[in-house]
């Protein structure tokens, strides 16, 4: 790949001079890894920009700008959204800083009603500037939320439990593709789920990603053996194991423990960035 001319300090810093004069731009932060102190050398740059409502397309401009003026922007991909959700979102790939090093960026409406700041769902916002308070997290509805959680696991009993045979009928027809299809979606998934409705509420809906860093090693260990169907033999046998396992973790949610779980991840709080000099290489 060769020497990369631009990092990711370089690219926080740059941004951040831009924006911060700009009086139609609020706030600058981050979040994803750095929000979970999981930071690596293939993460990307996961920012979150407020801007005044009418002036979105003028910030998306200014980031541009200053994108294109550290490194030529290899690919651009933008991320629909609802109107409503006040969100303009998109990726940027800088042809001098590697495949892995994305700006995922969002750029938020003063207006939009979700601004992803809940520390619980998305870890602490790691502030570079904030000029009129908007990065305080929203209050937290704890009890809706194990109810949301309850009437979800309920749910995912119901279809388990209607839709399981479905897999024996593939199989009987000899449609391998087919039954491999039914044990991923219905199965496999399912029981990813409930596994994380027991050991990490907070992101029982974030499916299959950051499971290695928030599922029990044992459980990711067992998850591995699951995941990965050598034959279309094999198929049944894995499924008859998982559909026990889902049975058994759901059985075993815990509305007190998740609860309990929503405490304790709430005790986070928000990150302010360091010095500029302490991540001039980087180092966020």
């Amino acid at each position: 790949m060769g020497s990369l001319r631009t990092d990711r300090g370089r690219i926080l810093e740059a941004l951040e001079d831009r924006l911060r004069p700009l009086d139609f731009v609020d706030a600058m932060w981050e979040g994803g890894a750095v929000s979970f102190g999981r930071l690596d050398p293939w993460s990307d740059i996961d920012l979150y920009v407020v801007a005044d409502d009418a002036r979105v397309p003028d910030a998306l401009k200014a980031i541009e700008e200053t994108l294109s003026r550290l490194s030529p922007i290899q690919q651009r991909y933008v991320v629909p959204h609802p109107p409503e959700s006040g969100i303009a979102q998109a990726f940027y790939r800088l042809e001098d800083a590697g495949p892995f090093l994305l700006v995922d960026l969002a750029v938020l409406k003063r207006t939009a009603p979700d601004k992803y700041l809940e520390p619980r769902i998305h870890g602490p916002a790691v502030v570079a500037f904030d000029k009129t308070g908007v990065t305080q997290p929203p209050p937290f509805d704890a009890e809706g939320f194990v109810k949301q959680l309850e009437v979800r696991l309920a749910r995912l009993f119901a279809r388990m439990e209607m839709f399981f045979p479905f897999l024996e009928k593939e199989i009987r027809r000899g449609h391998a593709l087919d039954a491999l299809a039914t044990y991923r979606w219905l199965i496999f998934d399912s029981l990813v789920e409930v596994l994380r409705m027991k050991h990490g509420p907070a992101h029982y809906d974030f499916r299959d990603r950051y499971l290695y860093p928030e599922l029990p090693p044992d459980v990711v260990r067992r998850l591995e053996t699951l995941a990965f169907v050598g034959d279309p033999g094999a198929v049944a046998q894995k499924a008859s194991e998982a559909l026990e396992w889902f049975r058994e973790t759901a059985a075993g949610v815990d509305p007190a423990e998740v609860r309990a779980a929503l405490a304790s991840s709430g005790e986070r709080g928000r990150r302010e960035v360091p010095p500029r000099d302490g991540r001039a290489e980087g180092g966020r």
